[in-house]
Formats: C-alpha cells, structure tokens, sequence
C-alpha cells in the first residue's frame, strides 16, 4: 500500500512537471495583422479598400501604380502598403500578441540544490517547487490579456485609419495647390498682357503715369501670387509624397489629377450619424476593451489578495550512509504586513477610471460627429452658392462688359476690374470646394475614430480670402 501511494505521488510530481515544461503550453494567439487589414477595409470606401494584406509594393508595382494620375483611393491603397510607419505599427501589434503569448504560458518549476556538511559527513538536498497562485489564476490572466490585446487591435486599426485619412487630406490639399497655381499661371499671362497694353497707350499718350502704375501693380501682385501659388503646391505635393512613403525617383513620377471631384448634387444626409459613430468608432471600442481588462484586472488582485505566493514543492534529501530522504514543501507568504489592501483599491479606483474615460469619449464622440457635419453642411451650401450664383454672374459681368468695350460703350478700365473681380470669384470658388473634401474627410474619420493625430502631420482647412485676386487665388485649391 505504501509503495502504491509512492507511485501515485511520484506520478503526480511527473505530470506536474511535465505540464509545467510545457507539455500543455498555450497557443499562440491568431495573428492580428489579418484581423487590422480587414476592419482596415471594411471602414474604408470601396474604391480605396485592399483585397490583399499590406507589404510593400516592389519597384514595377510601384511603377506601374504611379503611371496614371493617383487619385483619392490609390493614395490611400498607396499609403497603407508602401509606408514604412504602417509596417512599424502592424509589427508593433505583433509585439503585443508575444507579450500576450508570454504572460499565458504555464509557470515553470524552480530547482534548488544544497549541500550540508557535518563533521566530515557530506550531505545533499534537491527540490523542486511550482507556483500554485500563478497556475490557479492562469484563467483571470487569459482573460486580462485577452481584453488587452483585443484593445491593441482596435487602437492599431484606428491608427492606420488615421494614416489613411490624413492622406486623403494631403491629396486634397495637393491637388487644389496644384490647380491653384495652374490658374495662377493664366492670371500671371493676364497681367502681363494688361501692363504690356498699359505701356503700349501710354507710349501713344492713352494712359497716364498713374493708369501705367496700376496696371505694373497688378502684374506685381500676380505674380507674387504666382509664387506663393507654386510655394503651396510643392510644400503639398512634399506633404503628400511623405504620407505615401515615397522617394527616389518615385517622387518625380507622381502625377496627380487636374481637378478635385465636383461638389455632390446634395451632402450626406445628417440622420443616425451620432449613433453610427458609438457603434463603429474604434477608439470607443478599444476603451470597452481596456475597461474589460480593467475589471479582470481587479477581479485577479481580489483573488490573490490573501494568497499571492504559495508555492509547491518535492524535496529529496540524501546524507552519508543514510537512505535518501523525500518530502513534500508547501511554502505561503503570510499576509502581515501588506495585506493588498493598496493593490484592489487601485485596480477598484482603475476601474472606475476607466468608466468616466469610456462615457467622456462617447461625449466627445458625439460632439466631434455633429461637429463635422454641421462643417459639411455649411461648405456644402458655400460651395453651391459659389459654383450656382457668385461664378455664373461674375462670368455674365465679364461677358456683358466685353460686349461693350467692344461696341467702344465702356473703357478699358472698367474691363480690367471687372476681371480682377472675376479672378477673385473663381479663387474663392475653388477654395470653397477644398473646404467641403476636406469636411468629408473629417466627417469620415468622426465616424470612425478620433481626429487626433497618429504620426500624419495635421493640416487646417483653408479659408477663402477676400483681400486682393492674388492673394485669393494663391489660396484657391481647385
């Protein structure tokens, strides 16, 4: 009978250790940069979603994608697969699975050895130990690590979303500095023709010294504008090239479209989005998951809070000329002094903690989705008031009094104003139509995830100006 207990003991020691060494080791969990790419796609337009997982285009990929103009979706495919920043971040995600994986895996047994003397006889002692309270809790773990990595997920998701939109931003503001400064170019021809002219009359004695100057100060401001217009474009088009990931010859091959999309007949409709952006918005998501890790957080200090180390151990002892000695240990840390108390009252205050931080950002959520609607709402009806009635009038001005200065009924003068006039409304409607795109984007990324900032640089709607023609068509975008 004793022998037989022996052997139970004894198999029970294997069976311990073995799992202890990793007979049952955990799995490693699946792999999230999958999981990112596709919530990456699903909150993405369609034109600008990727079938295939982010790694970087090879040199006639590359090529080939920079062949045509790029338009908003490409520069988002672009970005999301060639920069090196959207790598760092999935790799960084990884870094947490292998923290995840590390916390989970089974305890493993610690060996002691001692040697005893006694006059001159020798003695040996051996032990092994296992840690009971972390073998107990493995199931809590599994569950605080499981919350903590769910939350990393949806934080590195959100954070490529961020990359994404801010490089639609970027193409936006590209493409109008780019129109910009082409129509400044024709503004710049204009000038030269009028002061060309002026000198012209003034030489047969049609102008005046003072006529003559207005016309030189025209030309000057024009192409003032011109090279603040070409300042504009190359600082955009350098903040685009660096959200794409670009350089080499790679920058110079990029082309981009001569035009920004025309305005939508009607904006999207308002209805919905506040509830929309409590359902979809991965930040919100990640702070549900960061609270369930929390109350697993304190669930685990609550359940060790008496006993945080206890520990298992088997013992042999062998002295000289003397059977070998065997024994079981069970060592626990006696809670005298520090009775966790501190432990569960800061996992309990966390937790509350992380309560308010999940209701303040559903507040500001909501906030920040009406906000940007109502700015696409507004840039919307400026646009459309532009486009259908300032643009249209300012042309029939400029039409009517041509008739005129052609049938000798009006002078030069009032011909040239009124093409500075029409100069200004032309700028003032390309600025308009920038400010509604660059709504949308931010519309977009309300509903998906905090505008904060994730790496892109952030970049301020222009305004329409009204000082001068130059200074409103250096500001134009489209």
């Amino acid at each position: 009978m004793k022998a037989r207990r022996a052997h139970r003991c004894r198999l029970a020691v294997t069976l311990t250790l073995a799992m202890a060494l990793g007979g049952c080791a955990t799995a490693p969990p699946e792999a999230s940069a999958p999981w990112v790419h596709a919530e990456v796609n699903r909150r993405l337009p369609p034109g600008a979603a990727s079938t295939e997982p982010p790694a970087p285009l090879s040199d006639t990929a590359l090529r080939e994608a920079l062949a045509q103009p790029l338009d908003a979706d490409a520069a988002v495919r672009l970005a999301l697969r060639q920069h090196p920043s959207v790598h760092a971040r999935l790799h960084r995600l990884g870094v947490a699975e292998a923290e995840a994986w590390q916390a989970l895996q089974w305890p493993n047994p610690g060996l002691s050895l001692g040697r005893l003397s006694q006059g001159g006889a020798l003695s040996w002692e051996a032990g092994l130990h296992l840690d009971l309270v972390r073998l107990l809790m493995r199931p809590q773990r599994q569950r605080v690590e499981s919350a903590k990595l769910q939350a990393e997920r949806r934080q590195a998701a959100a954070e490529l979303l961020r990359w994404a939109h801010a490089t639609r931003r970027a193409w936006v503001q590209a493409v109008a500095a780019q129109e910009a400064w082409r129509y400044q170019r024709q503004v710049m021809d204009a000038a030269e023709a009028s002061a060309e002219l002026a000198r012209r009359m003034e030489a047969v004695g049609n102008f005046n010294a003072l006529q003559r100057a207005r016309e030189q100060t025209f030309l000057a401001e024009a192409a003032l504008g011109l090279a603040r217009a070409e300042q504009r474009r190359h600082q955009s088009r350098e903040r685009l090239v660096r959200q794409l990931g670009l350089w080499g010859e790679s920058v110079d091959a990029l082309k981009l479209p001569d035009r920004l999309p025309p305005l939508p007949a009607t904006p999207p409709p308002s209805a919905g989005l506040e509830a929309r952006a409590l359902r979809e918005r991965l930040d919100i998501d990640a702070a549900r998951w960061t609270l369930t890790q929390s109350q697993a957080d304190a669930d685990l200090v609550r359940g060790t809070r008496w006993v945080d180390a206890l520990a298992l151990g088997r013992n042999w002892h062998r002295g000289h000329d003397e059977p070998t000695e065997t024994g079981w240990t069970l060592s626990l840390a006696l809670p005298v002094f520090d009775g966790a108390g501190p432990r569960v009252a800061r996992a309990q205050a966390l937790q509350a903690q992380r309560l308010q931080e999940l209701a303040a950002l559903a507040l500001q959520a909501r906030s920040e989705v009406r906000e940007a609607d109502l700015r696409l709402q507004h840039a919307h009806d400026i646009a459309r008031l532009h486009r259908d009635a300032l643009l249209p009038l300012r042309q029939r001005i400029a039409d009517e009094q041509l008739l005129r200065y052609n049938g000798m009924l009006t002078g030069v003068f009032e011909l040239l104003a009124d093409t500075r006039a029409q100069i200004q409304a032309v700028a003032s409607t390309i600025d308009a139509l920038e400010a509604y795109w660059l709504a949308q984007t931010d519309l977009d990324q309300a509903l998906i995830g905090s505008p904060g900032a994730s790496g892109a640089e952030p970049h301020a709607a222009p305004t329409a100006s009204s000082s001068s023609p130059s200074h409103a068509a250096v500001t134009a975008p489209h």
